[in-house]
């Protein structure tokens, strides 16, 4: 009877311990006694982990809960205690998941997965480089081409980054409500196909259309970019391994020069459709650019979410299988893939903030002060306007010359024609480059299949003039030019352009193919010592060596000096531009952080526009108002740099 008594009281109190266990370890219990998962077969009891149960990351809730309760287990009413109280338990709360994510990311390691995110990672933003520098080689060719007007010249390069710079806002904001994956495949498939259109529309304003909406796709790449690798990163391979993500952006300057420097200038890799639709090579080259964006979308459906994003949106069990295929990748690749994936305490340290103010700040200072990519847009038209100084010095002037019964077959190149007659003359089958009339007649001439390139009649007389196959018009017929009983048939339509032996077109996609070479020193550098001199004393120094470098450009009155400062001043900078995106991703919470990098880059776009508009409105007359102010808002942007908080310790909020 005893016996049994006591058998009955030790049976109570088992049952009461059971009820009392945590959930977990109830859980636990049973999965004991149905057999071990393949992760932990083979493996002591202490070793095991439970799959299928989101673990190890504890959740704010489940914290709150815990210390809101007082000692008798009621809970404690928000309204009893003090603000600041909870404000700090909020905040310890974000710390803890914060410290147990760096943790996880110590126990995934470094390799397989993520280099194969790198890599299509970096085509997105590799694909963001090419967009900048695909305006700028253009510009020149598709305003040809299209017919635009002097005054309407340049809109093109500045409503692209009116583009990007809603769609930096835009996007970045989007990928911390649907996430990281989806909001860049989303707006890296807009670029593409727009893109890609762009290539085949023939009119100015469709063509513009077409751009801006490409741009507005391709401006979350960045913001997203960044943040998306960075939440897959362990704090001591933060710094270097962002760094030399920032490289595929130098690697898509580098194609694009290589492609424009191969592909525009060969004007013969076209055709046309009649007179009305015509296929230059300049629209194979944009067709050739879109090519990275397209292969980072193929890349983009194999790869899975941002763990860091699903568990801040609460979806726990997604992230757990998101980490453990993480660890499990790069343990397959180690030759381990029995190693089992735990999660240890990790020691509290600092968390970052946001100081969106100053980053917000530094941004503007450093794009507006740069100008690099008003300068990467603009700088083959300063190469143009040294080259037209030097074309134009070299120009054959004709006074007072009579012409009569002579056959022009041939192309007449940089001349000036005053006070001329051209009595009975065929102009067949000939080009007309740089070449001016000017008070001159024409009396029973014939012209037939002629071409004419940045030619005009200026105050001249036709009389019994007989045109065929021309694209001589009113457009080329100024300055009070009389037309007599002439006849004008079979009009060519369009504008004509060439590259047939144009050695400055090939020299200027030369010039930047060189000048993006350059970065490639820099960005080494930066990726190696990112972590060891520290964001804030990497960004200030570029800055300040940026800006004396920009100074200095100032001085540069020719071509080899314009090409050596250009090609100083883009490896200095490009320090500074890594060390900036490195602060700005570790400076804001995963909540917030498409939003804040996407706020930032927004105001980085609008500085383009503006260095559009001032470098590309002063650039045929003067060099030295963009470029003192470019010189002193870099030192004064550095130094706002300086202020920023030092994000090298910290683990990611």
């Amino acid at each position: 009877m005893e016996d049994t008594y006591n058998n009955r009281t030790s049976l109570d109190e088992d049952e009461d311990f059971y009820k009392n266990q945590p959930r977990q370890d109830r859980e636990g219990y049973h999965d004991n006694e149905e057999g071990s998962s393949d992760a932990t077969e083979g493996h002591d009891d202490e070793d095991e982990i439970y799959e299928g149960e989101y673990q190890g990351i504890p959740t704010a809730g489940d914290k709150k809960q815990k210390e809101g309760q007082v000692a008798l287990g009621q809970p404690m009413s928000d309204a009893t205690r003090d603000r600041t109280e909870l404000e700090q338990e909020r905040q310890a709360d974000e710390e803890e998941l914060a410290q147990q994510y760096e943790l996880i990311m110590q126990e995934c390691g470094h390799g397989r997965f993520q280099w194969q995110l790198f890599l299509v990672l970096g085509l997105a933003l590799m694909s963001d480089g090419v967009e900048v520098f695909v305006v700028g080689f253009v510009l020149p060719s598709a305003e040809t081409d299209m017919c635009v007007p002097d005054s309407s010249s340049g809109w093109l390069g500045s409503i692209v980054y009116l583009g990007m710079m809603v769609g930096a806002f835009f996007w970045g904001g989007m990928s911390d409500k649907i996430g990281r994956r989806q909001c860049l495949l989303i707006c890296m498939s807009t670029n593409g196909f727009f893109a890609f259109l762009s290539s085949f529309v023939q009119g100015y304003g469709l063509f513009l259309l077409c751009r801006v909406v490409a741009g507005f796709g391709i401006g979350g790449a960045v913001p997203i970019v960044f943040s998306f690798f960075a939440e897959v990163l362990s704090r001591e391979k933060r710094g270097e391994h962002l760094s030399w993500l920032c490289m595929f952006w130098m690697i898509g300057e580098i194609y694009a020069s290589a492609m424009a420097w191969a592909i525009i200038p060969h004007y013969g890799w076209s055709f046309s459709m009649g007179s009305a639709y015509q296929f230059h090579s300049w629209r194979v080259f944009v067709v050739v650019c879109a090519l990275p964006c397209v292969c980072a979308v193929v890349g983009l459906t194999f790869l899975p979410e941002s763990p860091r994003f699903y568990l801040e949106v609460g979806k726990h069990d997604e992230a757990w299988m998101i980490l453990k295929q993480i660890h499990d990748t790069n343990m397959r690749a180690r030759g381990q893939p029995e190693k089992v994936f735990t999660v240890s305490v990790c020691v509290c340290v600092c968390v970052s903030r946001c100081p969106a103010l100053f980053l917000g700040l530094v941004f503007l200072t450093l794009k507006e002060a740069k100008k690099y990519y008003g300068l990467s847009v603009w700088f083959p038209d300063v190469i143009k306007h040294l080259q037209a100084d030097e074309y134009a010095s070299k120009v054959k002037i004709h006074n007072n010359e009579r012409i009569e019964g002579f056959t022009f077959n041939f192309t007449l190149e940089n001349q000036i024609h005053k006070n001329g007659l051209f009595i009975n003359d065929h102009f067949i089958h000939m080009k007309l480059k740089s070449v001016s009339f000017v008070d001159s007649t024409f009396r029973n001439c014939y012209f037939d299949d002629v071409t004419s390139v940045g030619s005009f009649f200026r105050n001249c007389t036709f009389i019994d003039v007989f045109f065929f196959n021309t694209d001589i018009d009113e457009s080329k017929l100024i300055d009070g030019t009389e037309v007599i009983n002439s006849t004008f048939t079979h009009n060519k339509t369009g504008c004509q352009m060439t590259f047939d032996d144009d050695y400055s077109a090939y020299w200027v996609y030369f010039i930047n193919f060189l000048g993006t070479l350059a970065v490639l020193p820099g960005n080494i550098v930066s990726a190696l010592l990112m972590d060891k001199i520290g964001r804030l004393s990497m960004l200030g120094g570029s800055m300040v060596l940026s800006g004396i470098s920009c100074f200095f450009l100032w001085f540069g009155t020719s071509e080899s000096m314009m090409i050596f400062m250009l090609c100083l001043y883009n490896g200095l900078s490009i320090s500074a531009w890594n060390s900036l995106d490195v602060v700005t991703t570790e400076s804001f919470p995963t909540a917030r952080r498409g939003t804040g990098f996407g706020f930032c880059n927004a105001l980085c776009k609008l500085a383009a526009v503006l260095g559009n508009l001032i470098f590309g409105s002063l650039v045929g007359i003067t060099k030295a108002i963009p470029i003192l102010m470019a010189s002193s808002v870099l030192v004064g942007g550095g130094l706002v740099g300086l202020r920023l908080p030092d994000t090298r310790a910290n683990v990611l909020m």
